[in-house]
C-alpha cells in the first residue's frame, strides 16, 4: 500500500512544487547517510514531522548534545517546509527526509543510522519503522506527546496503529489528558512532562534580540507596534481594516508563513491609507532609513526573523487559525510578556486553550472582533501590560519538560 501511495505521489510531484521537493528529497537520503556515518559513531536519531516538532525537539538534542559532545545527531522530517527551513541547522551532524515507512526500507535507514537512541516528537508513529527499532532493541521514546480521542489510535479499527504506538519504550506527554488516553488502550511507562517548547521560548529572552532594521522601523516617539507572525490570507483580511483605520504612531509588521510574492503584492494593494515596504527593499537598499522610519507597515518577505522581531511587540497577532491551516507559535512572543491576539480554530492547541483561559490570550472570529480587541489594547495601556504579564508568567511556569526527558535517560544509561 505504501509503494503504490508513492508512486502516486511521483505522478502528484509533476504538478505540485512541493511534493516535487517531498519526493526528490527522499532520493538522497541514504546516500546523505552514507557518507556522513561511520560504523564506529554513537548516533540519536530524532524525527519530526516537520518545524513545529523540530522546535520541541531542539531542547533536547541541545541537551543531549552538551552532554554527549561526540555523539552524532541524525534529524528526519516528513514534510518539505521543516526540512527546507533546518537543513542546515548547526545542532544536527545528518538532516534529511524519512524516507517512505516501507519495511525494506525502515531496515535500510536504521542499519545505516544504527541509533543509540530514536526519538519522536508529538504524535508522529511509522508502524514499519517502530517494528525495526523494536526487533533490533534500539530504545525508543516520545516526546512532547499530545493525544485525542479522535485519533485513530482510540478507535475501534485503529489495532494496527495502536500496535505501533505500543512499541515506544517511555512515553512523555504534555498533559494528563494523553496520559489517560494511553492508559486507556492498556500503554504504560508513561509520563506527563509538558511541552518542551516552553523550554525552547523560555531561553529566547536571555538571548541578543536586537534587529537593526526594527529598531530603524520603531524609531518614533510613542510607539506601539504590533507583530503579525506566521499569517496567512485569512488572517491578512481580518487585520487590514484596523491597519487602514489605525493612527500613525501605531506600526504594523507582516511575517506571512509562506513568502509568495503575488500574495504580497495584493496585500499591499489592499493598503488604503497607509505606506508599506518590504525587507527585501530594505536589504536592496531602494529604501531609505528615513522611509523605513515613516512607513507603517513593514512586510517581512524572509525567514529567520521572526522569534527576534516578537522581542519589538506590544501586541502580537498570531496566524494560522483564523483558516484550517493550522495555529502557529504563540510561545515565541508569550515568553516576551506580549498580550496574543489570534484566530477561531485552535481547538487541537491546548496551549493556546489554556492561555486563553488565563485572559492573557484572545480569539477572534472576523474583522469587527479583531478590530475591538485591538482598539482595546492599544488604547489602555494598563490592560495590555497585565495581559501581557499573563502570558510572560504562562510561559515561565511551564518550563521543566527537558529537565524531566534527560533524567529518565540518564537513569536509564542508553547513553
Amino acid at each position: 500500500m505504501t509503494n503504490l501511495a508513492w508512486w502516486i505521489l511521483h505522478l502528484v510531484a509533476l504538478f505540485s512544487p512541493k511534493m516535487k521537493l517531498f519526493v526528490n528529497g527522499r532520493k538522497n537520503t541514504f546516500t546523505i547517510l552514507k557518507n556522513v556515518i561511520k560504523p564506529i559513531d554513537q548516533n540519536i536519531w530524532f524525527h519530526c514531522a516537520s518545524l513545529g516538532e523540530f522546535e520541541q525537539g531542539l531542547p533536547i538534542m541541545e541537551a543531549l548534545k552538551s552532554k554527549h559532545p561526540s555523539t552524532k545527531i541524525i534529524i528526519t522530517f516528513f514534510s518539505p517546509s521543516g526540512y527546507e527551513q533546518k537543513k542546515n541547522t548547526p545542532i544536527a551532524d545528518v538532516v534529511c527526509y524519512l524516507p517512505m515507512d516501507t519495511l525494506s526500507r525502515a531496515k535500510k535507514f536504521i542499519e545505516l543510522v544504527n541509533p543509540t537512541l530514536a526519538v519522536f516528537v508529538k504524535y508522529e508513529v511509522w508502524p514499519n519503522y517502530m517494528t525495526t527499532l523494536k526487533n533490533k532493541q534500539i530504545k525508543t521514546i516520545l516526546i512532547s506527546g499530545l493525544f485525542r480521542k479522535e485519533q485513530v489510535y482510540f478507535k475501534p479499527f485503529g489495532n494496527f496503529m495502536r500496535g505501533a504506538l505500543a512499541k515506544f519504550d517511555h512515553y512523555f506527554v504534555q498533559n494528563q489528558e494523553s496520559k489517560e488516553l494511553l492508559e486507556s488502550i492498556k500503554l504504560s511507562n508513561i509520563s506527563v512532562s509538558g511541552d518542551t517548547r516552553f523550554d525552547r521560548v523560555s531561553h529566547q529572552i536571555e538571548m541578543d534580540n536586537a534587529v537593526k532594521f526594527m529598531d530603524e522601523f520603531t524609531n518614533i516617539p510613542n510607539c506601539t507596534c504590533i507583530i503579525c507572525g506566521s499569517t496567512w490570507p485569512e488572517d491578512e483580511e481580518v487585520l487590514i481594516d484596523y491597519i487602514n483605520s489605525a493612527s500613525s504612531n501605531v506600526k504594523f509588521v507582516i511575517a506571512p508563513h509562506k513568502i509568495d510574492l503575488q500574495k504580497i503584492k495584493t496585500l499591499r494593494q489592499k493598503l488604503t491609507s497607509t505606506t508599506s515596504v518590504t525587507y527585501s527593499e530594505y536589504k536592496k537598499g531602494t529604501i531609505s532609513n528615513k522611509k523605513l522610519e515613516e512607513t507603517n507597515l513593514l512586510i517581512v518577505d524572509t525567514i529567520g526573523y521572526l522569534t527576534k522581531i516578537y522581542s519589538y511587540a506590544d501586541i502580537a497577532y498570531v496566524g494560522g487559525a483564523m483558516g484550517e491551516t493550522g495555529l502557529h507559535n504563540i510561545l515565541e512572543p508569550a515568553t516576551f510578556g506580549v498580550p496574543i491576539i489570534i484566530g477561531k480554530n485552535f481547538v487541537k492547541f491546548p496551549e493556546a486553550e489554556r492561555l486563553r483561559s488565563l485572559a492573557g490570550l484572545f480569539s477572534v472570529s472576523n474583522k469587527e472582533e479583531c478590530n475591538t480587541i485591538l482598539n482595546k489594547l492599544v488604547s489602555d495601556a494598563n490592560f495590555r501590560k497585565k495581559t501581557g504579564m499573563i502570558c510572560g508568567h504562562f510561559v515561565n511556569s511551564n518550563t521543566g519538560a527537558t529537565n524531566i526527558i534527560i533524567e529518565y535517560l540518564d537513569q536509564q544509561k542508553i547513553l
